[in-house]
């Protein structure tokens, strides 16, 4: 059985770590490079970055930033935003990324994921879903959430695990910078029926809710940002919890 991990996420705009709540209203959550750091040094069992405007803006993400973040870490960490092609994908990898996420860019391509998987190997290919419940179903929604497809969630997740991706990050559109807890129903239907592990991600708020996201779905992963960026829950305090509720943790 797969160890949970915890994952801290920055969402960088412009260079700066943000947050806001259901994609909205962002707000600064401090130096990037200052807050990998910290990460690594609290217990984080990887980092994802996410250059939350890239595709929006139709440009590359800063593989400078990149890079200046690996040099500080030892721990895994995945790189997401404007990727669209192998090459991108070798410079970010060239630049220190361990794992790339690709979002957008696979919905458009769903070739993209088998074709990165065979050139990089499909331990190293993140599948990001970002869903929300409208209409009566979970929907896919891309360009940093401002635009729904005609993908239902179930059906994109167990198509990216079958081309060949390594993982899915599962954000909850929904329970974004709410802090009301993870999507405990989109996370179990999804983590129940793709044989990959699946990153929980969207709601947290406090130290009992990854204690529900682990025991109540199969996901192996809790992202979380603002929480840690704003000191509301300490990496170190939420492990030695998990740990003391008989749940397995890196």
């Amino acid at each position: 059985m797969l160890k949970k991990r915890i994952i801290p996420c920055l969402d960088i705009k412009d260079g700066t770590t943000v947050k806001g709540i259901n994609f909205e209203g962002l707000r600064n959550a401090g130096d990037p490079i200052e807050l990998a750091k910290r990460y690594e040094e609290e217990g984080a069992d990887e980092l994802v970055f996410l250059d939350i405007t890239a595709t929006i803006e139709e440009r590359k993400t800063f593989a400078d930033l990149v890079k200046k973040i690996a040099k500080e870490l030892s721990i895994p960490f995945t790189v997401g935003g404007g990727i669209s092609t192998v090459e991108d994908v070798r410079k970010l990898l060239e630049a220190g990324a361990d794992k790339i996420s690709i979002n957008s860019s696979a919905v458009k391509n769903p070739h993209l994921i088998s074709e990165l998987a065979k050139e990089f190997g499909s331990q190293c290919i993140v599948v990001a879903i970002d869903t929300k419940y409208t209409n009566n179903d979970d929907w896919v929604h891309i360009k940093g959430g401002r635009e729904i497809t005609g993908l239902k969630t179930l059906e994109w997740a167990k198509k990216a695990a079958e081309s060949g991706a390594g993982e899915i990050l599962l954000t909850s559109m929904d329970g974004d910078g709410t802090k009301s807890g993870f999507d405990v129903r989109i996370t179990k239907l999804i983590a129940e029926n793709v044989n990959i592990p699946v990153i929980a991600s969207g709601g947290a708020g406090k130290i009992k809710d990854f204690k529900s996201v682990f025991n109540e779905t199969k996901a192996t992963g809790a992202l979380a940002a603002s929480i840690f960026h704003f000191g509301e829950v300490k990496i170190q305090d939420l492990k030695s919890e998990l740990k003391s509720k008989n749940i397995a943790i890196r």
